[in-house]
């Protein structure tokens, strides 16, 4: 079955061009399981065979990401937390994954937005809490293409050579998500890095500002 989707993504990313990549990427950035994998990588080979501008596909992309997100974001907005907490298992959202981007959201508020953007599953689901915590649409926006744009960049650069050295993968989408997640890993082991330092500075200067409050309060 999911083999057929696969190819079934494949060929509308080619046929339909721009507006294929705009629109898979919209459904990758809802609940909806589809990869990334199987739309980026191609579209960003079929620019470096002439097909495309390399560009056209990561603003394509990164676009359609964005809308898909704010989609879920609006839904999630309108909805409220326990309509969500009750029905999402029928929409591929169960309580755990919700509660487990909830606390994401509620840890590193805005900047969880931009990180989640790089990293699996979590990349998904963010949009949800975040529009039911009524975050500054705004912001959510912000964050949102930042993320949309690293990765989708990083995905096409990955893609195009991956793909240019085994174009036998085409044929397999499947063996492309794999090689692809096995290329990625690093990038994804240095967004956890940048996280972490993120998390570290910001404790030191909310460590720094309670310090300084305190010694302002010393007659």
């Amino acid at each position: 079955m999911f083999h057929s989707l696969f190819s079934l993504w494949f060929r509308l990313t080619l046929e339909w061009g721009y507006l294929g990549v705009f629109v898979m990427m919209a459904i990758e950035s809802t609940v909806f399981p589809l990869p990334s994998e199987v739309v980026v990588p191609p579209a960003a080979y079929w620019a470096s065979q002439g097909k495309f501008n390399f560009w056209g596909v990561v603003t394509a992309a990164t676009l359609g990401s964005w809308a898909g997100s704010a989609l879920s974001y609006w839904v999630a907005r309108r909805a409220g937390r326990p309509l969500i907490l009750k029905y999402g298992k029928y929409v591929f959202v169960p309580e755990k994954k919700w509660l487990m981007a909830e606390q994401w959201i509620n840890r590193y508020s805005a900047a969880g937005i931009f990180f989640a953007r790089l990293l699996p599953v979590v990349r998904h689901l963010v949009s949800l809490p975040a529009g039911a915590a009524r975050m500054p649409f705004g912001l959510f926006t912000t964050m949102t293409l930042l993320g949309s744009f690293v990765w989708c960049t990083v995905l096409a650069w990955f893609g195009a050579r991956v793909l240019a050295d085994q174009p036998r993968l085409l044929e397999d989408p499947e063996a492309l998500v794999h090689v692809l997640k096995e290329k990625l890993i690093w990038f994804v082991l240095a967004a956890l890095v940048l996280l972490g330092s993120y998390i570290v500075v910001d404790l030191i200067g909310k460590r720094l500002r309670r310090s300084a409050a305190g010694e302002s309060e010393i007659p």
